[in-house]
């Protein structure tokens, strides 16, 4: 029986997103376009996407959180991203996946998000 390789010390819980490829602002601007119906703040804001990994092939696969296990819309959030990424020029494929590893916390929400939501 083959176990995972444990993860290295001091490697990011988070993994690092395509930040350099030509698609990404893109794709970041498509999940800007995605909000948690409770929540007046997309989720980019909110800090719901985690990487966003871009191949050289343009498949695209988003990590993102949410901002509870329970939310009501757990279910169809990552749906409602594949949806805005989709219809992105060149991008080939898009795959979403939920991750509850790190937790989301209000740490992670942009100034913009903490401004519209009272925490600033």
């Amino acid at each position: 029986m083959t176990h995972a390789p444990e993860p290295l010390e001091g490697a990011p819980l988070i993994a690092p997103s395509t930040t350099d490829h030509p698609l990404y602002d893109s794709v970041v601007e498509a999940c800007r376009s995605v909000y948690d119906p409770e929540i007046p703040v997309n989720i980019y804001e909110l800090g719901l996407i985690y990487t966003i990994d871009i191949s050289p092939e343009n498949e695209v696969k988003v990590i993102m959180s949410l901002t509870a296990p329970g939310c009501p819309v757990a279910g169809e959030m990552p749906g409602w991203v594949a949806d805005a990424v989709d219809p992105i020029p060149g991008v080939k494929q898009v795959d979403v996946d939920l991750t509850w590893e790190p937790p989301w916390g209000m740490d992670m929400m942009s100034d913009e998000a903490r401004l519209e939501l009272g925490f600033m």
